[in-house]
């Protein structure tokens, strides 16, 4: 199928309406010699292709099934399957060619349909399929939130394709106390009632080593990137991650799917039910002295009678032994509920919940020590009290807390950070070494992918996930002025994104580049240009990921306009680019997936 007729299937598919008018359209014909940065975008747009279409056509076959030993597992299970696609969403959405979308649209149904038929013989919670109702049948929220990050993220450009829809309301209602057969929610103490969870409910029981590892096998001849080599050291790795019911912080991430629902269609009940899930861990948090529990008793209470605030598997005061080394490691995992507080803003505008994880920064950290004349800071606690100490302070989050507020104080927390230094005006070259580096890196995964002799059913599902090609970091700091999405599972946050009006999808058109050079509380600055010598390009420039934010006006060449939209239009003469500074409130509106020509 090629690219026109690809197009025509998804708006056939989506319903999309005839394109009207968006508020306002701005004529740019001042010549532009094309900046290196913007030969270098189009360059990774157009090197990141074949490279993904090598990787999609060596690791998956025509039906979309990945192609590799298939187990249930937090190891190497069904979410590392769905990570092989990671960043592919974003280049799709940045502008890459369509041909980007129809693979993963194929990797995806594919993967549905190959998990949903695989099933285990030992694991319970598996045995009637590894995925049931198109969804995890039980696993935590780190390895739901990696497994979802395809799912999650591709609305930036395929919000209203039935598949997409039906399932985002159906994965939604699994949380939400709509769905019998999984009960996961209680509403009235406002908790999920464990860690482990999904389509077939919750665990209400210990969790054991088998739960995490998945059936038997014969690791002989297998590459486990966790460093494995028996069966008996996978389940070594999981011997202490036997707590698992009641609320966790990680089960903020589920508050994605309510999101992902409440983008599609702007029903109050998802909005509802995210404040409401939301309060209640605010409501814990500060119970609890401002730092958020990992342990919350099926009675709602912080803890609970056999268990303190800090416990669970991943929680605060998580330190198992690695098998393979025989040491006791730290991994709480408390970063990935930051996906929650981003939920909970996007949906509302609050920033209690940005000042909730800014307060906790300042708890853990007011309980440094000094040892030999310097200061440490702990990362974990447990029942000997603070522990982990590390030179820096503790600054999960710090990133995030910052691009939520735009507040100085906040970014002070952040440290050095070379994307944030450029946005500052003092690092004028990291948009070119930024957009070179990863150029850079797409040979070096060709290679990888091209050596890769090993037969699929010697090959576990996350043995490819670092040859995945797609490059986007640079695009997405630069051109959206973005956080990079990361591997919990969450939303894009950003400042601008743009659609192609002509052919109706998301991203710049062809030949027209964008940077991001400054952000503030109520500022952005972008670029934009258009390197096509003879032809011109429209390009519809958004407030936010999901028009969240407003346009108050727009100022360029010396003349202002206002403009009191979520949208605009700019039209770019052949050749021709010009820098515009754009008044922007944040957090304005409501937050849609619909595409601008879509919405009322």
């Amino acid at each position: 199928m090629d690219r026109r007729a690809f197009v025509c299937l998804i708006a056939l598919l989506s319903g999309v309406r005839v394109l009207t008018a968006t508020p306002a359209t701005l004529t740019i014909d001042t010549p532009m010699p094309a900046p290196v940065w913007a030969t270098l975008e189009r360059q990774l747009f157009a090197h990141n292709v074949p490279a993904c279409r090598e990787f999609f056509e060596k690791y998956y076959d025509a039906r979309g099934y990945l192609q590799c030993f298939l187990r249930w597992g937090a190891n190497d299970g069904p979410d590392d399957a769905f990570e092989n696609f990671n960043r592919w969403p974003e280049l799709h959405a940045l502008g890459a060619d369509d041909e980007i979308l129809q693979l993963y649209l194929k990797g995806w149904e594919g993967m549905i349909r190959q998990y949903s038929e695989a099933k285990t013989t030992d694991v319970p919670a598996g045995r009637a399929g590894m995925y049931v109702k198109e969804f995890s049948a039980q696993s935590d929220w780190m390895h739901h939130g990696e497994g979802l990050q395809l799912f999650n993220r591709m609305a930036l450009s395929v919000p209203t394709l039935p598949a997409y829809r039906q399932r985002a309301l159906r994965f939604a209602a699994l949380y939400m106390g709509e769905d019998p057969d999984a009960p996961n929610y209680d509403p009235e103490k406002k908790l999920i009632r464990s860690m482990i969870n999904g389509s077939r409910g919750p665990m209400l029981r210990k969790a054991t080593a088998l739960d995490w590892v998945g059936d038997p096998f014969d690791v002989t001849g297998f590459v486990a990137l966790h460093g494995e080599r028996t069966y008996a050291q996978f389940l070594e790795h999981y011997r202490e991650y036997t707590d698992v019911v009641g609320d966790h912080f990680l089960n903020l991430v589920a508050t994605t799917l309510p999101t992902n629902a409440y983008l599609l269609t702007g029903e109050a009940k998802y909005r509802r039910w995210i404040v409401e899930y939301m309060d209640a861990w605010l409501a814990r948090m500060k119970q609890n002295g401002g730092i958020i529990p990992s342990c919350v008793d099926l009675d709602g209470t912080v803890g609970g009678p056999d268990r303190p605030w800090w416990g669970n598997a991943y929680g605060w005061g998580f330190s198992p032994v690695n098998p393979v080394t025989g040491r006791r490691e730290d991994r709480n995992r408390i970063g990935r509920a930051l996906v929650g507080f981003s939920n909970a803003l996007l949906v509302t505008g609050d920033q209690k919940y940005v000042d909730a994880w800014r307060a906790m920064i300042d708890v853990v950290n007011s309980h440094a020590r000094s040892i030999g004349g310097r200061k440490e800071y702990p990362s974990m606690f447990g029942a000997d009290g603070w522990y982990g100490w590390k030179p820096e302070p503790w600054s999960i989050g710090a990133l995030e807390v910052w691009y939520w507020s735009m507040r100085p104080d906040d970014r002070a927390r952040v440290g050095a950070n070379p994307w944030l230094e450029f946005l500052e005006g003092k690092n004028a070259d990291y948009p070119e070494v930024a957009l070179r580096r990863e150029l850079e890196s797409i040979p070096g995964k060709l290679a990888t992918i091209r050596a890769d002799q090993t037969p699929p059913d010697k090959r576990l599902a996350d043995n490819m996930l670092d040859s995945n090609p797609a490059a986007t970091d640079a695009l997405v700091r630069l051109m959206f002025g973005a956080l990079v999405p990361g591997r919990e599972g969450g939303l894009l946050n950003a400042r601008l994104r743009y659609f192609d009006p002509e052919r109706r999808r998301a991203g710049v058109p062809e030949d027209v580049a964008a940077l991001i050079s400054e952000l503030g509380e109520r500022r952005t600055v972008v670029t934009l240009v258009n390197l096509s010598a003879t032809e011109s390009r429209a390009v519809v420039v958004q407030a936010g990921a999901y028009a969240e934010h407003q346009f108050e006006s727009v100022e360029w060449n010396g003349q202002t306009r206002r403009l009191d939209a979520r949208d605009f239009t700019v039209q770019l003469a052949p050749g021709a680019g010009a820098t515009l500074t754009l008044a922007t409130r944040r957090y304005a509106n409501p937050p849609t997936v619909t595409f601008p020509w879509d919405r009322p």
